[in-house]
């Protein structure tokens, strides 16, 4: 008798996209696993991460990442079609999915993304990894579309956050689902800053600032302009949220709606939902926090997985 096929769908969900590595590593410690993965998102990079044997590389670069480490891969070049020029993103995710195609992982993943033009679900799992992770991370008006086929792709939240319905259709019998729009806690950045900065302490906002600042700089005059407009973005004495927050908040906001209505259609069989709300588009250097939650979230569902797993071989027998 084959064992039951455990079928993982990596949510969205930007920085918090760390916490998907605390759960794979929670099942695979309780020697849960993983038949399939469908996935959107940061949910593609660390599904292909993981199904290309580089889980341990990736994590080693998410617990080393600071502010120099993630402007490092943003090419901003503002084009017309959005901030982030993506070849970097590209070269990153080359470097941590350790193969070039599909077919040689070593467990089936699907990748969720967004037709931009017709707004259609396109489901990569065939030829380069690279490619489709970029369509499925291309954040709309913040990293560029990229043209597959006849296609301009991209990022799969847009239409489909959590991808239940995509794993389903990978012949799988149980659906372990990681949702990462679970809670949205709204903090206004003027607020963090002015509660780090009172009292002349540094905090954690104002350091990044500086870091983004110095290396917008190296933009020229074009740079220095954009140095200044970053400080009114922050200063006290402007009240209205910047860019990069507005389209990262309305994105979560939009997915966690999407989210709410498809799992009243495509239920998974277990729920993990990381309490990770607070953390804003850009976070990814609260790596260490992420990772720790999805595992101690995963941790504590084993016992019902342990459940519905052996419930299934219990029926198949």
């Amino acid at each position: 008798m084959s064992n039951p096929r455990v079928g993982l769908v990596l949510g969205s969900g930007s920085s918090r996209g760390w916490a998907h590595i605390g759960v794979i590593e929670a099942l695979q410690k309780y020697d849960i696993q993983i038949s399939a993965i469908a996935a959107t998102s940061s949910g593609s990079f660390i599904g292909a991460s993981f199904a290309s044997g580089g889980l341990g590389s990736i994590k080693k670069f998410a617990l080393d990442m600071d502010w120099k480490r993630v402007l490092s891969f943003l090419d901003i070049a503002f084009p017309r079609s959005g901030f982030i020029d993506g070849h970097k993103v590209a070269e990153l995710i080359q470097r941590y999915t350790k193969v070039s195609r599909f077919e040689e992982l070593s467990i089936p993943v699907h990748m969720v993304a967004t037709d931009m033009f017709t707004g259609e679900q396109i489901i990569l799992s065939e030829g380069s990894i690279s490619d489709a992770l970029r369509a499925s991370m291309a954040v709309p008006g913040l990293i560029t579309p990229i043209l597959i086929g006849d296609r301009w792709l991209v990022d799969g939240g847009v239409v489909n956050p959590l991808p239940v319905d995509v794993c389903r259709q990978m012949e799988t019998d149980l659906i372990i689902a990681v949702d990462l729009n679970s809670e949205r806690i709204a903090k206004r950045t003027q607020n963090l800053v002015e509660d780090g900065w009172k009292n002349g302490s540094e905090s954690i906002e104002k350091k990044r600032l500086e870091v983004i600042k110095s290396w917008i700089e190296r933009y020229g005059t074009a740079g220095k302009t954009v140095s200044t407009k970053i400080d009114q973005w922050f200063s006290k004495e402007e009240p209205s949220p910047h860019i990069f927050e507005v389209l990262g908040s309305s994105l979560s906001i939009m997915q966690k709606k999407i989210e709410i209505m498809n799992l009243e259609i495509h239920k998974p069989d277990i729920l993990i939902q990381p309490r990770l709300g607070d953390l804003k588009f850009f976070d990814f250097d609260q790596a260490a926090r992420a990772i720790d939650e999805g595992y101690q979230r995963t941790v504590a569902a084993i016992p019902e997985i342990r459940k519905q797993l052996l419930s299934l071989s219990s029926d198949a027998s």
